[in-house]
């Protein structure tokens, strides 16, 4: 039986709060314990993985949720982005055999207590500092991750050993399943591994990851920020059906006489078409992986396993959506402020011949 002799677990639940955050505004408005510090590195790397701009992560004291036989830390962390994410992290320390793992996963799916916690603490958080928020709002969506880190197993079992023989296991956790999965949907479970040294893996995939790895704070901020991507590129896929469902109507054939609201529809269209694009760049271009091929590995693992090229795709092509509907909006305003002018000149050519007419009769 293999045993856990030191480990954690990170419960992880992320929301959208708003349209953006002016995080040097939190600092100043939170007296929570807080810090902007740089990911520590358990390679050498160059300098170029690091968020941009720097993250809050601020350190609240909620009390302990039950979770069966275990219990989480009466602490979390919650780690805002600039782009108005935040991300709240449940700590639960593992000492226990490894099966005890598989009856936590089955707790943390779908647990109905660590999401009402997470909620509130994130809507007390946005009371705190609505001030920095730019159109503040804790969104109805939210996207929950599992990251469990093995830091030491009892005995010394070498990490390539303990992963043979606990294959089914890491497989009953990875899923939440207890059940006796097949050889092919075992492999395909644990088909995201990612390795840097002899005694390191990590297996990911798109609800929960296993790290054996004592020092993974880079890989741990990867996975947290995976699932924050996911989240905005839901929260943005939902804005931008609204979006199009909105811009359909505006589009519909109106009466003469409420064409005066033509500008301010076309308006209306540019700014949903601005604050999405706004929104996709914030979140793609928050954090750099280049030039370290390790961390890369992880987030293209993460991104494939959650499917993230495909919510991608799917905001380009809404946004390419919206940008059309403006294109003809605003080419039948210039349409109909032609036509307008033409009408005027017929008019004032009707008018003159009517002056030119009226003043031969006179004469």
């Amino acid at each position: 039986m293999i045993q856990i002799e030191k480990g954690a677990c990170r419960a992880l639940f992320a929301y959208d709060v708003g349209y953006g955050i002016d995080l040097d505004a939190v600092e100043r408005l939170v007296s929570d314990e807080k810090h902007r510090e740089r990911i520590r590195r358990s390679q050498r790397v160059p300098e170029y993985f690091e968020f941009s701009p720097l993250p809050v992560s601020i350190t609240r004291e909620i009390g302990a949720v039950e979770l069966g036989r275990f219990s989480t830390r009466p602490t979390i962390e919650m780690t805002l982005y600039d782009f108005g994410a935040v991300s709240v992290a449940f700590f639960i320390p593992l000492t226990c055999a490894m099966h005890d793992v598989v009856e936590l996963s089955g707790e943390l799916w779908d647990n109905r207590l660590l999401l009402k916690a997470s909620r509130d603490a994130v809507e007390s958080l946005v009371r705190d500092i609505l001030s920095a928020i730019d159109r503040p709002g804790v969104s109805a969506i939210v996207e929950d991750y599992v990251v469990y880190q093995i830091a030491e197993i009892a005995g010394g079992l070498a990490t390539p050993d303990v992963v043979n023989q606990c294959r089914p296991a890491l497989a009953r956790i990875i899923s939440a399943e207890d059940v006796d999965h097949s050889q092919q949907q075992r492999e395909d479970l644990l088909s995201g591994c990612v390795s840097y040294g002899s005694d390191d893996v990590s297996f990911i995939d798109w609800h929960a990851a296993i790290l054996f790895n004592a020092d993974a704070d880079d890989v741990l901020a990867v996975l947290e920020y995976v699932n924050v991507e996911m989240l905005e590129m839901r929260f943005l896929d939902d804005q931008l059906d609204r979006a199009l469902d909105e811009g359909y109507k505006l589009t519909r054939p109106r009466r003469w006489w409420r064409r005066a609201n033509f500008r301010a529809d076309l308006a209306r269209i540019a700014e949903l078409q601005l604050d999405g694009v706004s929104l996709f760049e914030g979140v793609n271009n928050a954090i750099k992986l280049l030039g370290d091929q390790y961390l890369a590995r992880v987030y293209r693992v993460a991104s494939e396993h959650m499917h993230l090229n495909d919510w991608d795709a799917s905001v380009i092509r809404k946004l390419e959506a919206l940008d059309s509907i403006y294109g003809k909006m605003s080419d039948l305003q210039s349409a109909r402020r032609s036509e307008t002018l033409e009408w005027i000149i017929i008019v004032l050519i009707m008018f003159e011949i009517v002056i030119t007419l009226v003043t031969l009769k006179s004469h």
